[in-house]
């Protein structure tokens, strides 16, 4: 086992293939600011490891991410440097993801939610489990939709089909995530990592100049097509942040959470 990441980030060496596991079960492995930390690093990470020759990304528990952290959204409205290091993160991630030469397997073994979504389209492959779903809700929380979503989905997916889903923040079931280009092919829960597995061992095998070549020229598309889009879409999430609309939805999100967990405890 290596565990640099830990506990936030769990990477298991099985082979020449590294899973690696997004670790916050009890929150749905919504993104903190060590786990966003750990989702940036570990690509470089990776790519150092001489012996691995393909990744599996999944989540722990219950789901694959749930995204952000509302209440990390609180910190951000009056700590601007800290959203600054947010955005310039978020731009860092979707790069680092882009350029990483190892193919990558996305095993979303449940929901797969903004951050946790656009991590999942990121990858080279696309495996859901049959109870997944996916969705960006940047719009519907009053944020741009600027780390994954506006610049890519236009990419994987007809222009009007990206319209509709990210301004709607309408959740896509798994099968139609498949129809729509946003993943290859749907499985029974059961069976979800087993398949992911076999599919990074046939990618291991290959010949890796060859795979990573032809990864890194096929991702050549979509670094051309971010280009420009990436920039504006994520300086007008920094401003998001300030927009009335979005702290009135946050500050109801939270306010009905903490009531909840009221009645829980009563």
């Amino acid at each position: 086992m290596d565990h640099p990441f830990a506990p936030e980030l769990i990477i298991e060496s099985r082979g020449p293939v590294r899973v690696v596991t997004l670790n916050r079960p009890e929150h749905l492995n919504a993104t903190n600011e060590a786990l966003h930390g750990a989702l940036i690093q570990v690509w470089r990470h990776l790519a150092a490891d001489v012996d691995a020759r393909a990744v599996v990304l999944t989540g722990a528990g219950k789901a694959f991410s749930a995204g952000g952290d509302f209440g990390h959204f609180v910190e951000l409205w009056s700590d601007r440097d800290a959203r600054r290091r947010e955005i310039d993160g978020a731009r860092r991630l979707l790069t680092e993801m882009i350029d990483f030469p190892l193919p990558v397997v996305a095993a979303v073994n449940g929901p797969a939610v903004g951050l946790g979504c656009n991590l999942a389209v990121a990858s080279d492959i696309v495996i859901m489990a049959e109870s997944a779903f996916i969705s960006d809700p940047h719009v519907g929380v009053g944020l741009t939709a600027a780390d994954g979503g506006a610049p890519t989905w236009p990419m994987l997916m007809s222009m009007l089909r990206a319209k509709e889903y990210l301004l709607t923040s309408e959740r896509i079931p798994a099968a139609r995530a498949v129809e729509l280009g946003l993943a290859n092919r749907v499985v029974p829960d059961a069976e979800l990592m087993d398949d992911a597995l076999a599919l990074a061992d046939k990618l291991a095998a290959q010949p890796p100049q060859a795979v990573q070549s032809t990864k890194r020229a096929l991702n050549m598309h979509m670094k051309r097509a971010i280009a420009g889009v990436l920039e504006y879409a994520l300086q007008e999430e920094f401003a998001s942040f300030d927009t009335p609309e979005h702290q009135d939805i946050v500050t109801a999100f939270l306010a009905r959470s903490r009531s909840r967990a009221a009645e829980k405890a009563s």
